[in-house]
């Protein structure tokens, strides 16, 4: 099958588009620098990398058309969110009731790694405003005159992780270079959690009181 792009034009614009709304700080950006401010560098690499694979999720839903269900039904609108929301929840509810720092053991950091991957894949996939706004977002920048509509979202989607994983990089690696200033600080050590926790909490909260974008 001939591979079909939409044209140089429409593929420049996007890449502008893209970049301008990736450069904004939102949701997934506000975990990934808690995530490297608490962990450092490897953790927010990889939550990045969970956060993108189920980017990639979404951009073959929004190719397939699937997206068409979510952003028609409200009951699957709310199950989607409302799941996400608590799992943001329960995820800083640990945080802030699980021990210090210097209490966790160095055995099970591979084990955290793959949890990390786990945590950043899940909130992304269960975030329906994701899959609105490629369903929204991709079909703009679509030719509908050279065909294979689906081909080239999947190929726009494409590009917007990539440049989703390049900037959120750039967010990670600043953030983990303050926090080894942050993590030699003892008063930072002993409120660490509480704020990373808190964050995670105010992420859910902000997730769960959403209006709902049909509404």
């Amino acid at each position: 099958m001939t591979l079909v792009t939409p044209d140089a034009q429409s593929l420049w614009l996007f890449t502008i588009a893209a970049l301008a709304l990736l450069l904004v700080p939102g949701p997934a950006v506000l975990y990934i620098v808690a995530r490297s401010i608490e962990q450092g560098r490897t953790a927010g690499l990889v939550s990045i990398l969970g956060i993108h694979t189920a980017t990639l999720v979404h951009v073959l839903a929004a190719s397939l058309g699937l997206s068409a269900i979510l952003a028609s039904s409200a009951i699957a609108f709310s199950i989607v969110k409302y799941a996400g929301a608590a799992y943001l929840i329960w995820i800083g509810l640990k945080k802030l009731f699980s021990r210090p720092p210097e209490a966790a053991a160095v055995s099970v950091v591979a084990h955290k790694l793959s949890r990390l991957f786990r945590d950043g894949f899940i909130v992304n996939l269960l975030n329906p405003k994701t899959a609105l706004f490629f369903f929204a977002f991709l079909p703009q920048f679509v030719d509908v005159e050279r065909g294979h509509a689906a081909m080239q979202m999947a190929i726009l989607g494409l590009i917007f992780t990539a440049l989703g994983f390049i900037t959120d990089s750039c967010y990670s690696l600043a953030a983990s270079t303050a926090g080894r200033f942050l993590r030699g600080n003892a008063a930072y050590l002993r409120a660490e959690r509480y704020v990373s926790g808190t964050i995670m909490i105010g992420l859910g909260l902000t997730a769960a009181f959403a209006g709902n974008p049909k509404k």
